[in-house]
């Protein structure tokens, strides 16, 4: 049996992590590799970077935070943010991280998928989606760029399966409504997605307690969960969250 991945997620602006509600209202959390080293302690399966603010300001994430990672951590890292062009990628491999992350280059130019899976393999292509219900539609998302600043109309279920055939390996995938909100992970939006794409599907926004992350895998049919401030935090531990998903029934890797 396969095992469950728990993923901390590092939101990186001016070089310091922080963490906010609904993608705004951002707290300092602290240092992005320290933080990180303190998860690989902890047992974390792998952590992201994800560089918020690179496609919005238009300039490439920070290579020496991604060459300090490589020399510090024990564990998978991606990074993510600001990445347009193959040659962007090819640099942060370069420094060291095992996956990028690709969100609005990736909608504006499906092919880079492709050309970086080639490059890289898919297993280091990471497509990250954050979607919003649309109010008043049911069970119907669509998919924001620029760090949630712009609305695409683009249909999120539909992107999801559209960058999976370009050759993701993986889709990371973020509820806009419920980030930070800690009522849980938007449930009918990861099974959604998990059962159009035939690659891993990591669940993110809106973990508040233990209970998220099972429900995220058992009834989200995630193969891997995400969260930010309930680590960055101090409210619980990446350890705490795996022997809780043990306790459930749910295969982890516990070291």
């Amino acid at each position: 049996m396969l095992t469950k991945r728990v993923i901390p997620c590092l939101d990186v602006k001016d070089g310091r992590v922080v963490k906010g509600v609904n993608f705004v209202a951002l707290r300092d959390a602290g240092d992005p590799v320290d933080l990180a080293a303190a998860y690989d302690i902890q047992g974390a399966d792998e952590v992201v970077f994800l560089d918020i603010t690179a496609t919005h300001e238009q300039r490439p994430t920070v290579i020496a935070m991604a060459a300090r990672a490589s020399e510090e951590l024990h564990i998978p890292y991606t990074v993510g943010g600001g990445f347009h062009e193959l040659a962007d990628i090819r640099t942060m491999i370069a420094a060291g991280a095992d996956k990028v992350s690709l969100n609005s280059a990736a909608f504006r130019k499906p092919e880079l998928i492709g050309l970086a899976a080639a490059a890289f393999g898919s297993q280091a292509v990471l497509v990250a989606i954050d979607a919003r219900r649309v109010p008043g539609a049911g069970d119907r998302w669509t998919v924001f760029l620029n760090g949630g600043r712009i609305n695409t109309d683009t249909d999120a279920i539909a992107w999801a399966a559209a960058a999976n055939r370009h050759g993701a390996g993986e889709i990371l995938l973020t509820s806009m409504d419920s980030d930070g909100v800690k009522d849980g992970f938007d449930l009918a939006l990861t099974r959604a997605v998990a059962r159009v794409v035939d690659i891993p599907v990591i669940a993110s926004g809106g973990v508040g307690r233990l209970e998220h992350f099972a429900a995220g895998i058992l009834e989200g049919e995630a193969d891997a969960v995400l969260a930010a401030s309930v680590f960055h935090f101090g409210e619980m531990t990446v350890r705490q969250v795996k022997e809780y998903l043990a306790s459930q029934g749910i295969a982890v890797r516990l070291d």
